[in-house]
């Protein structure tokens, strides 16, 4: 689609709404509101101009219409969750320049990649490690993970076309895959995770800390973590089952990087000790973002990141934008009413839907309509705030609602070669085909409702949360 047909689109989205009469219920503010929202969605799926550029011109808008005061607009960029997101990516570069990140994968991989499903299973350790301190999966999957695939398939003589099946395209699938998984498993694995909170917390009211997160979505994580490259290890087997080799290549690269370094093992003990507060924040009090800010201070006072450092994150400072813009407009349309009338609208459908049906399809939903998504924080920003209200609206706990689709937020990338920022990168190495990526991606998703949905459920009921 050209550029001019997706300004046009967008453009025609705010006007078509804008001139409808006001539903029953509605104030015009909170109607006019709604259709700067759906423009800006719009624009963040059609891409137009840059999602910061959509969302700079919506808060215009919103200030210029009246539909919301300048300092309103304002307010979008001073929520703690714009901040901590700010931080995070910050952080993960300090992660990536440091060499940490890298020595963890080589390490683990070092000790138990002796064969071509243990090789998955100890990048998958490896992203557990580093993902809670990396909020992108393009940056951990893509940037970080990808190379040693690449180097991977490179020592095993495994190349695009004749040779991609002699272990090439078994990695690269099953990498791609548990990448999304540890997204899902941690609240700063991914940029969504805190936009997905904080939207929580507007409409539902319902707090869910770091620590929440990873407990509720830990036994599920584990069990996805083992049985997808399991799963693709039968249906799509590489023809090298052994990898001796592996151990060797990560023993050199581990000798040519030599002992670590003052940045690095500063960078360790700052990572534990973020870990640590995050996960007792309930008890200590303290805010997730003045954690991350605490964790972020020490690296620059340390000279493990310099200012020139910060000021150079540009996804960091794009994403306040866009992201606080989102949160902003999200926030005054609860405040406004529109999201109590559509949840009574939905209240309303679901007479005689139980609880656990309507749980069910809110994630299946969420998780299907990525085939339409090039992103998955777009697709938070379109849809998660209307379907956690769908299992409240049938009585199912406001937790379990607001999670689940949060969940779904992750999981749904599996589905094609381009619905989040690592899938282009693993589809474009041209081990797998696109037909072959979207049918393992298609049963791999069966396998996140079974897991999620089955394991995760149970789980919950073990937790109290049902």
């Amino acid at each position: 689609m050209s550029k001019t047909v997706s300004s046009i689109l967008t453009v025609g989205i705010v006007v078509a709404l804008w001139l409808i009469p006001t539903p029953d219920g509605l104030s015009l503010q909170a109607w006019h509101l709604f259709a700067i929202f759906m423009g800006t969605v719009t624009g963040f799926i059609l891409q137009p101009i840059a999602a910061g550029s959509v969302a700079l011109i919506a808060m215009v808008l919103a200030a210029l219409t009246g539909t919301l005061k300048f300092s309103q607009v304002l307010g979008a960029f001073s929520g703690g969750t714009v901040w901590l997101i700010v931080s995070a990516f910050i952080l993960a570069r300090a992660f990536i320049i440091t060499g940490l990140g890298k020595r963890i994968a080589y390490l683990v991989m070092r000790s138990f990649g002796n064969s071509s499903l243990k090789l998955v299973y100890s990048l998958a350790i490896s992203d557990i490690i580093i993902g809670p301190a990396i909020p992108s999966n393009s940056a951990r999957a893509g940037g970080l993970v990808f190379p040693i695939v690449a180097s991977l398939c490179e020592a095993f003589e495994s190349h695009p076309g004749e040779t991609a099946r002699r272990i090439g395209a078994f990695l690269v699938t099953s990498v791609f895959h548990i990448d999304l998984v540890v997204s899902a498993m941690f609240m700063t694995a991914m940029v969504g995770n805190p936009v997905a909170a904080a939207m929580a917390k507007k409409i539902l009211d319902v707090d869910i800390t770091w620590m929440d997160w990873f407990v509720a979505a830990s036994v599920p994580g584990i069990v996805a973590l083992v049985a997808i490259p399991y799963v693709l290890f039968k249906v799509y087997p590489p023809e090298i089952k052994k990898t001796p080799e592996a151990r060797d290549m990560a023993d050199n690269v581990l000798k040519e990087m030599g002992p670590m370094s003052r940045a690095e093992k500063i960078m360790l003990v700052v990572f534990v000790m973020l870990i640590g507060l995050w996960a007792t924040a309930q008890y200590t009090k303290l805010d997730g973002t003045l954690i991350a800010f605490m964790g972020l201070c020490i690296l620059l006072a340390t000279n493990v990141l310099t200012w020139n450092h910060v000021i150079k994150e540009t996804r960091a400072w794009d994403t306040l934008v866009w992201v606080g813009s989102v949160i902003a407009l999200s926030d005054y349309l609860n405040k406004l009413g529109f999201i109590s009338w559509f949840a009574k609208i939905l209240e309303n459908q679901m007479v005689g839907v139980g609880m656990l049906t309507a749980v069910v399809l809110s994630f299946v939903i969420y998780l299907y309509s990525h085939y339409f998504f090039a992103s998955m924080s777009a697709h938070v920003t379109a849809m998660y705030g209307a379907l956690i209200t769908l299992g409240v609206a049938a009585g199912a706990p406001p937790f379990i609602s607001a999670f689940v689709v949060a969940l779904a937020s992750n999981i749904c990338g599996c589905l094609t070669h381009f619905g989040t920022g690592p899938a282009p990168v693993y589809f474009g190495a041209g081990y797998v085909d696109q037909k072959t990526w979207w049918q393992l991606g298609f049963l791999v998703s069966l396998m996140h409702i079974v897991i999620w949905l089955g394991v995760g459920g149970a789980w919950w009921k073990v937790l109290g949360y049902w």
